[in-house]
């Protein structure tokens, strides 16, 4: 490394890594992944590894366990570098590398929107299972990147699929999504119901914030990047849920659906507030985890 080297944020410098060794001659993948997980210090270090050098190279994960000794560019290490200085500090992956899968699906994400997780794909999948009738008309409230719809649309194209949200960011990064994605769903700004045009809807499935403004897992792991907008909702967590439990049958058809994720720890609180909105037939289904993660009720 050259003294102009180590003045330009830029370049590569080995010692950034830390205490490991490797020779920065050769730029080994397999010596850079172990110095970058060394100093990465989450709960999947090498994964986190391979994931921001597979961004960078172009190349898969399984050609870095294959080849172990394929070498990278300088180039290439230094934006390697850079990606794992973001991560050290905690950002999340999904932010660093702009994008994150679902549903096999791949989404670009921002500091705009939730990250969305494996867990909300159990959403979908028990949507997918609801008996609707052809060409239903579906309504996903706050979208952030899109996910929900989307991943319904992917299965489902005749549906007619409106997806919304407040946040201007929120609802250009699902349009681009969908753009790129070629997937035909209708993005709008709104905040609820309230921005809606007047419809009715035989699915209406979000997953609101509903974290209590108290819970200390706020300050903890990924969700201290993620807007507090999608995360948090009132002293238990439930404020916007009854927002949207109260609100709801007016904008669904007789028999249409309503299909909540919460928390683990929610379900008798949510349907509770379905039964006495008048909802039928409410019951809960388990994330992949086996925790209770969403209920849904259908309407009179």
């Amino acid at each position: 490394m050259t003294a102009d080297s180590a003045d330009d944020p830029g370049a590569f410098n080995p010692g950034a890594f830390g205490p490991a060794t490797f020779d920065p001659a050769t730029l080994r993948c397999d010596d850079l992944l172990r110095a970058a997980a060394s100093r990465i210090g989450s709960d999947s270090p090498q994964l986190d590894a391979e994931l921001l050098l597979a961004q960078v190279t172009g190349w898969s994960r399984t050609r870095f366990r294959a080849f172990p000794e394929q070498q990278v560019s300088q180039v290439q290490a230094a934006a390697f570098q850079q990606l794992v200085s973001k991560r050290a500090t905690g950002e999340p992956v999904a932010y660093v590398l702009g994008q994150q899968e679902f549903w096999s699906l791949p989404l670009q994400v921002s500091a705009a929107t939730l990250i969305p997780r494996p867990d909300t794909e159990c959403v979908v999948e028990h949507a997918l299972t609801l008996d609707l009738p052809a060409q239903a008309r579906v309504l996903d409230l706050g979208t952030g990147t899109g996910a929900i719809a989307l991943a319904l649309a992917s299965e489902r194209p005749d549906w007619n699929i409106i997806a919304s949200d407040l946040i201007d960011d929120a609802v250009a990064l699902a349009q681009s999504n969908a753009a790129a994605l070629n997937l035909s769903i209708q993005v709008v700004k709104s905040h609820w119901f309230d921005q809606l045009a007047a419809l009715c809807f035989d699915l209406i499935v979000s997953n609101p914030p509903y974290i209590a403004s108290t819970d200390h897992h706020l300050s903890e792991g990924d969700v201290r990047f993620e807007p507090a907008s999608a995360l948090v909702s009132g002293a238990d967590g439930l404020d916007d849920i009854r927002h949207i439990v109260a609100a709801a049958p007016s904008w669904l058809n007789a028999g249409g659906w309503l299909l909540l994720e919460h928390g683990y720890d929610q379900t008798q609180a949510v349907q509770a507030l379905l039964q006495q909105q008048g909802f039928d037939q409410v019951h809960s289904r388990q994330d992949y985890g086996r925790n209770d993660r969403m209920t849904l009720g259908q309407a009179r």
